[in-house]
């Protein structure tokens, strides 16, 4: 990224996804999280929309702020998640899921995936080393101390686009939250790749090892999931579809289907972002050069 330790944090502000401004949070727990819908809907890789819409359908039930806002508990954020699996895993639609809402089993609270454990670690190492308080990364991120603190404490999860916004922040590139990958391979085998799972629906498994100057990535991108936002960074990028279909957005002004076997080449600088409207698993190869996403 060649970024300092402190670098890129005061050009990293962004806007928040559903509205400019932060709802304020009611004190409702000190031990509870509350997330914003725009917040939640990062986390679960959905638009803010779908989530009105399951809300509204009685599939979750966020509570109200004060401020009447909608807030979203780690419990609810937990349901949610067993819908996206209903969805993608069993391939179940709307009137399928409404027949099921009042038998879905009650989630385990503050569940959270292993591979989200390894990187909650990485996260909140990161901040330290960089002498950053939690304040200071939200305002540079635009993304609240809340979710933060749920990111670093393995209670939430992190889209494509927010986990490259981290890593900017950082000084560093999402290749470095695959692990050590500093040991010399030529041949990596599919057991030897090593795995990322940022989100629900999402599955990286990073295809290289060593400093190379290529950052080739086998993407797995489950029905409906999306990259929860756009992002850019330096160097160009090419994308080869294997089988499924995926939506690919460029400066908003260009917009791609990639079918089996489509290519598709672009300057990394410019703003990206991706989602699955297809209804089967997306398989791509993606590489990034330099290694800077």
């Amino acid at each position: 990224m060649g970024a300092g330790k402190n670098g890129g944090v005061l050009d990293a502000v962004n806007h928040r996804l559903d509205n400019n401004a932060l709802p304020p949070q009611d004190p409702m727990s000190n031990d509870c999280l509350y997330l914003t819908i725009a917040e939640a809907a990062q986390v679960l890789g959905v638009s803010p929309s779908t989530l009105r819409n399951w809300e509204q359908m009685g599939l979750i039930k966020p509570v109200r702020s004060q401020g009447r806002y909608r807030m979203f508990s780690t419990e609810v954020l937990e349901r949610a998640k067993q819908i996206i699996h209903l969805r993608h895993g069993r391939r179940l639609n709307l009137a399928g899921l409404l027949q099921l809402r009042e038998i879905l089993p009650k989630p385990a609270p503050r569940a959270v995936r292993k591979s989200g454990l390894h990187l909650s670690e990485q996260l909140a190492r990161l901040r330290r080393e960089r002498q950053l308080t939690l304040a200071q990364v939200s305002e540079a991120a635009g993304l609240s101390v809340s979710f933060l603190s749920a990111l670093e404490r393995g209670q939430a999860n992190a889209s494509v686009a927010t986990l490259q916004k981290m890593a900017h922040l950082y000084g560093v590139n999402v290749r470095s939250f695959f692990g050590d990958s500093s040991a010399e391979q030529r041949l990596v085998r599919p057991r030897d790749r090593r795995v990322l799972e940022p989100q629900p629906g999402v599955r990286m498994e990073y295809i290289a090892c060593g400093e190379t100057v290529m950052d080739p990535t086998i993407f797995r991108i489950a029905p409906g999931a999306a990259s929860g936002g756009s992002y850019h960074h330096e160097g160009e990028e090419f994308i080869y579809m294997l089988r499924g279909t995926l939506e690919v957005w460029l400066d908003e002004l260009e917009r791609y289907t990639l079918e089996a076997r489509d290519c598709l080449y672009f300057k990394s600088t410019q703003s990206h972002r991706w989602q699955n409207l297809g209804d089967k698993e997306a398989v791509l190869l993606w590489v990034n050069t330099p290694p800077t996403f």
